[in-house]
């Protein structure tokens, strides 16, 4: 009994320090736009849905690291998607690809707006793509454009909305 005696007054210490930081996240949505929608059935509707979900944890993971955008509306676009590797669909596509050494530079083109807790709307951009393909040596598929959004969130966590 005296243990559970302790842990009452941890509880409410905890509560209280926690409530500023309970703020409402950043709402996060993210859609394909009309240039990748045409490069869908290319590159497989499988592999760009797991991208688009991919960008928004990366980003919501971010955000929410520091509580950067708390009520905020984050409505990204991914414009474009480079793969570093055949796709599952273009490898099925054409039986010549090789998903180990076919090789190419890859990235992601991102765009979209913050509409923030007060109400501002803030336009945001970013893409990056992989210069060389000694860059992508040893990669995964989609290993340039997990960069993009990486960098990105954390361009959007240290405010940085329009870069490149």
């Amino acid at each position: 009994m005296r243990k559970l005696a302790f842990l009452a007054p941890l509880a409410a210490v905890l509560a209280v320090a926690a409530s500023p930081a309970m703020a409402e996240p950043a709402s996060i949505n993210v859609t394909v736009g009309d240039d990748l929608q045409k490069q869908l059935e290319e590159l497989g509707p499988h592999d760009v849905q797991r991208q688009v979900a991919r960008l928004g944890d990366v980003v919501r993971r971010a955000l929410s690291r520091n509580g950067a955008l708390d009520g905020a509306q984050v409505d990204l676009v991914l414009t474009d998607l480079k793969p570093n590797r055949p796709t599952v669909r273009q490898q099925a596509d054409q039986p010549g690809l090789d998903g180990l050494r076919s090789l190419s530079v890859g990235g992601a083109s991102i765009e979209g707006q913050i509409t923030t807790a007060d109400g501002r709307i803030v336009p945001v951009r970013y893409d990056w793509y992989s210069s060389s393909l000694a860059d992508a040596r040893g990669s995964n598929t989609w290993q340039d454009a997990d960069r993009a959004y990486r960098v990105l969130a954390v361009n959007l966590a240290e405010g940085r909305y329009v870069t490149r």
